[in-house]
């Protein structure tokens, strides 16, 4: 069973950076997509970036383009998520996912789920 833990969240300032880690274990996937998702309290889960297996690609929701990059080191089994021009609204608590890499970076299927780690963010 692969297991992901996320780490790197915290309390910041409007303008801040934070950058977020997941690191996966157990079972591994020959390859593997990463992703990134938040839930703000009282909303539904939502998307905000995945990775391919080789970096090679990535993709975004438009609500953090040109703010928050994905990347990741195979070596540590290890995905991150750098955020900078942190806003009041991208508060939530952020999970990493992972799959195997075999559907388009854009496919809504992911099969693992971290517990995730909050983001808070004061104006």
């Amino acid at each position: 069973q692969v297991q992901l833990v996320e780490s790197g969240g915290g309390l910041v300032q409007a303008g801040d950076s934070l950058r977020l880690s997941c690191t996966r274990s157990g079972r591994i996937f020959s390859n593997y997509d990463m992703g990134w998702f938040r839930q703000a309290p009282g909303k539904e889960r939502e998307f905000v970036a995945s990775i391919s297996w080789t970096a090679s690609n990535t993709y975004y929701a438009e609500i953090v383009k040109g703010r928050f990059t994905i990347s990741r080191d195979n070596a540590k089994n290890t995905g991150y998520l750098q955020m900078n021009s942190l806003k009041p609204e991208d508060t939530a608590v952020y999970y990493c996912a992972a799959r195997p890499a075999r559907l388009p970076l854009t496919s809504t299927r992911w099969d693992s789920w971290g517990q995730g780690t909050q983001v808070t963010v004061s104006s």
